[in-house]
């Protein structure tokens, strides 16, 4: 039979649809081909051809003639701009306000990479340190409150052809849906077990040992009881922390995620993905709604996942997720896959 999975955080259903079931081989990708047509902007010696430069890691070897290790530009056009003020209103019964934000591109190496699990991991731990620096940065705007880092990693997942290993940040004047929904939940659950439940959930699968994929320098990799997808993966430090941009140890993560996203690369033939970071927002008002307990119940963590599916209207007119492959089974054929 189909179960029926909750997801113990936000209280959302899963369907893990078993008489639907697929194996992992049948997830394998094509492989998508490159546009070489055009010189890559976002290569070493092409600066001059983006827009200003943000910030930018001097390089440490210079291995490519470059003097830049990672290198973060405005997205051209962006979602949101940092210039203008918030100009809140109301039109009728509704709210409106300016974009005001920010949108951008971190270029994660000189060199044409198209993988990110094919960076090195001195490399992959620079990239996860700009993001701590980019956050540590636009923190200092009172008009933030949440950053978003976000992959997209292939066509079906957002990309484009140009194969250029990059993310995107994206700097909001409100606090996302998705992420109340998961502050609300942590929130309930302190508040009833004094505990954080994400440091609840990291035992649990430690118990289990079902659905990890990599354990290793203080961070963890599992898949969750409820994955919404084929193939989800959650990342977290087991140490206690509910702000990405305090991380210390970018070098474990590192290794974690580099194992992580070659098992999927190797497993799945380069399956297209997305990567995002969800921490706790900015707090300049801590005792107000929320945030008086939130040092204490949430947990920073990466959510990988593969667009291996697609979501119809059952998905879109419920909010319940069909996913054909029971996440340990997906757990074994990952922690298989030889890197």
């Amino acid at each position: 039979m189909p179960q029926l999975r909750k997801d113990p955080i936000i209280g959302r259903w899963v369907i893990i649809s078993l008489e639907r079931a697929k194996r992992p081989n049948d997830f394998v990708s094509k492989k998508e081909e490159e546009d070489h047509s055009y010189e890559c902007v976002y290569c070493a010696g092409n600066e001059s051809r983006t827009a200003r430069q943000i910030f930018a890691l001097p390089s440490e070897e210079n291995a490519e003639d470059s003097d830049w290790d990672v290198r973060v530009i405005p997205n051209v056009p962006p979602l949101l701009q940092v210039e203008g003020d918030m100009g809140r209103k109301g039109k009728g019964m509704f709210d409106l306000m300016n974009g005001i934000g920010a949108h951008e591109i971190i270029v994660e190496s000189p060199r044409h990479v198209k993988s990110f699990a094919n960076l090195e991991i001195e490399q992959m731990s620079r990239v996860f340190g700009v993001y701590a620096e980019r956050m540590r940065d636009l923190e200092r705007d009172q008009r933030i409150k949440y950053v978003l880092i976000c992959k997209n990693h292939g066509l079906r997942a957002g990309g484009d052809t140009n194969h250029h290993v990059r993310t995107q940040l994206i700097a909001l004047p409100v606090n996302p849906k998705r992420v109340k929904e998961e502050l609300v939940g942590a929130r309930r659950y302190y508040q009833y077990r004094e505990r954080c439940i994400f440091c609840d959930m990291i035992h649990e699968e430690i118990e289990v040992k079902e659905r990890i994929i990599a354990r290793e320098d203080g961070f963890i990799a599992f898949m969750p009881f409820a994955s919404r997808f084929p193939f989800e993966v959650w990342v977290l430090p087991e140490e206690h922390s509910c702000d990405y941009y305090k991380i210390r140890n970018t070098k474990g993560l590192a290794r974690v995620m580099k194992k992580v996203l070659k098992k999927l690369d190797m497993g799945l033939q380069d399956p297209p993905y997305n990567y995002i970071i969800h921490t706790a927002p900015f707090r300049r008002m801590s005792s107000a709604g929320f945030w008086k307990t939130v040092d204490a119940d949430y947990h920073w963590h990466i959510e990988i996942m593969p667009r291996l599916t697609k979501v119809a209207g059952f998905e879109w007119g419920s909010g319940f997720y069909i996913n054909p492959t029971p996440p340990e089974q997906a757990a074994k054929f990952l922690t298989e896959v030889e890197i």
